[in-house]
């Protein structure tokens, strides 16, 4: 018998790790690039040896010429390999905000969307090492604070479904290789090479010099980070709910006496959750709208209404945000 290629022995093993505990089905979503698709092989084989249906869903954002039928050759891959169910989920990207994170958005909807529908637990996101060094090193750079700077957590529930992320430990190196070692010919997007998008630049460009000037390390250590920040931004983001709950007041108002007292690293934490609350999109709200909330707490001067994304308007009236 054959030895294992390390890099796919090293693929399956994140993805052993990360269905322990799981019952039932699980999706993986894939893409049909190098990471994606190692995933989705590594699933095809351990899932089925611990106990669980697999299933796979690819989504089609409808960005670029031809991804339906990319989407279509994906699925007839994964049927294929043995996965089921698999579906193509067709979304439509929003223009509002950022176009990769209105892309990521509906991506995400559709994947809990489809989870939901099939009675999956879990859907297994490819998001590698280098992946999440770049979203460490693009939120230092956008200045998104200890948030953004915890990068992609490996586990996450969205309406009840589990989106988990098993390869944050493994290197986009290692799952090339594991798609070359099983003979699989993954897909490149361009829009990762597109200078355009400001990940591809960091991709192409700018952790590439980092790396030049101080070691391969710096992937590791970058990632490393997103672990440290991610724990501490979880214990703040557990005592902002307690607050947000304490300032809650009838009709959704908030309670400025509840909340001008808090630390600031709660207080915007609290205002940040309530607006998403209120409908606005999380692509599209940023730090600049929530300053303008807490201006409203902290720096009242009979300002008028701030005017959240989506055309939500908030304003203070006496001691209530409302």
């Amino acid at each position: 018998m054959a030895a294992l290629a390390p890099p796919v022995a090293a693929v399956r093993t994140a993805v052993r790790q990360a269905l322990r505990g799981l019952d039932g089905t699980v999706l993986v979503a894939c893409s049909g690039g190098a990471d994606s698709l190692a995933l989705a092989a590594a699933v095809a084989f351990v899932a089925p040896r611990a106990g669980l249906s697999a299933g796979l869903v690819t989504v089609d954002h409808g960005l670029q010429a031809g991804s339906g039928e990319r989407a279509v050759a994906v699925a007839s891959w994964a049927a294929s390999a043995g996965l089921a169910p698999v579906e193509v989920a067709t979304v439509v990207v929003s223009r509002e905000g950022s176009p990769e994170a209105a892309a990521r958005e509906a991506r995400y909807a559709a994947l809990v969307a489809a989870a939901t529908r099939l009675g999956a637990s879990a859907v297994l996101l490819g998001h590698t090492r280098d992946d999440q060094a770049e979203t460490v090193l693009l939120a230092l750079a956008r200045g998104s604070g200890p948030r953004g700077m915890a990068g992609m957590p490996p586990r996450r529930v969205v309406e009840g479904v589990a989106l988990l992320r098993p390869l944050l430990d493994v290197s986009r190196d290692e799952t090339r290789k594991a798609c070359a070692a099983l003979g699989l010919s993954p897909w490149d997007d361009p829009h990762n090479a597109d200078p355009v998008y400001a990940r591809a630049r960091v991709r192409s460009t700018a952790l590439p010099a980092l790396v030049d000037a101080l070691g391969a390390g710096v992937v590791d250590n970058l990632a490393r980070t997103a672990r440290l920040l991610a724990a501490d931004a979880a214990a703040l983001d557990g005592i902002a709910a307690a607050a947000l709950d304490r300032a809650r007041r009838s009709a959704g108002a908030l309670d400025v006496t509840e909340l001008e007292g808090l630390p600031d690293a709660v207080r915007t934490r609290v205002l940040h959750a309530w607006a998403r609350e209120r409908g606005a999109p999380p692509a599209a709200l940023s730090h600049r709208h929530v300053a303008a909330l807490d201006a409203l707490v902290t720096a009242w001067r009979g300002q008028g209404p701030v005017h959240l994304p989506g055309g939500l308007p908030v304003a203070r009236r006496g001691r209530l945000i409302m």
